[in-house]
């Protein structure tokens, strides 16, 4: 009888460690089961390439063929800064700084007034081509935009098409900006494959 009970024993250990290591193994695969490391040359992606292009930006706040929407209000009228505004917009992006130029894409997203004392914005913004050896692709641009300052600079983030895997950044000038008028030039600077 002992020799019986050590017999079931053993082999009640064995199964207990068997199924312990195929769970510690499962959750181990279940882990990493989402993500893997790969060889850039699968997606077919060679060498980074750096793209500098300019591009006017025209935003229409009020009027004929607005090009920019409030869609949240301000919480109060009281704000000289419009703080807590948020405008979604669809706006042509030309080559040239003139709003009659050629249209070769657009900048969808939105902007919101982020500051309590300056004329600041958060902004997230894809500028979608449609024109060109880039028509069908974009880059998205998310950040900060110190509209007074001479020069600012926001970061680009992402992108698709042509420019998968972008990141860089874009020097931003207002070229003209007189409300509810607004021509912003980007030179941007892409890094992508």
């Amino acid at each position: 009888m002992a020799g019986l009970l050590s017999i079931i024993l053993a082999f009640s250990f064995t199964l207990f460690h068997l199924f312990t290591n195929l769970e510690a193994k499962s959750i181990n695969k279940d882990n990493h089961e989402f993500a893997r490391s790969l060889d850039p040359k699968i997606l077919n992606l060679k060498k980074e390439k750096l793209t500098q292009m300019t591009l006017y930006w025209h935003d229409l706040a009020e009027g004929q063929n607005q090009t920019s929407i409030v869609s949240v209000p301000p919480p109060t009228n009281t704000s000289a800064t419009l703080f807590g505004q948020i405008r979604v917009m669809d706006n042509p992006l030309t080559a040239k700084p003139y709003r009659r130029s050629k249209v070769i894409g657009r900048s969808q997203g939105l902007y919101a007034y982020a500051s309590q004392e300056e004329f600041d914005l958060s902004m997230a913004m894809n500028f979608v081509f449609t024109e060109g050896e880039y028509n069908g692709s974009s880059f998205t641009m998310v950040g900060w935009n110190n509209v007074p300052a001479d020069v600012r600079e926001m970061p680009i983030v992402g992108g698709t098409g042509i420019f998968r895997f972008a990141r860089g950044y874009a020097k931003v000038t207002s070229y003209y900006f007189v409300y509810p008028i607004a021509n912003i030039k980007f030179d941007a600077y892409v890094l992508h494959y």
